[in-house]
């Protein structure tokens, strides 16, 4: 992932922070933004994928009255955690591959590189 060059022409270390900011949100804005740095990609898809799977675990689970609002609050610290965590590693440039989640994006990010290949090469 040796790529620095950015859609904001900013460093790859903020821009891949920048991902996740608003959580999923700026996770899907950065994925269709930044077509070529694979590191910003990569941390796009790991905070949809991250931070959209806490916001509907927490939204269902919070429709349980008292047990589930406890475990939505917590789910919600874990949340909160996560995000800096996150945030921190993007920032120092470390290929942070959270279990799961990273593996999905990594995942999911290959497929699409490869139907761009496949669409390119019948154009």
């Amino acid at each position: 992932m040796a790529e620095k060059n950015t859609v904001l022409g900013i460093d790859q270390n903020l821009e891949a922070l920048l991902c996740y900011v608003l959580g999923w949100i700026t996770g899907i804005v950065f994925l269709f933004m930044e077509k070529e740095n694979e590191y910003v990609r990569f941390h796009a898809m790991q905070s949809l994928v991250t931070f959209l799977t806490l916001f509907i675990i927490t939204i269902v689970i919070g429709w349980i009255p008292i047990l589930g609002w406890i475990i939505s609050f917590l789910v919600s610290i874990l949340g909160l955690i996560l995000w800096l965590l996150l945030m921190f590693k993007a920032y120092q440039g470390e290929l942070y591959k959270l279990p799961y989640a990273g593996d999905f994006a990594e995942e999911q990010l290959s497929k699409m590189k490869k139907s761009n290949q496949r669409d390119n090469h019948n154009q």
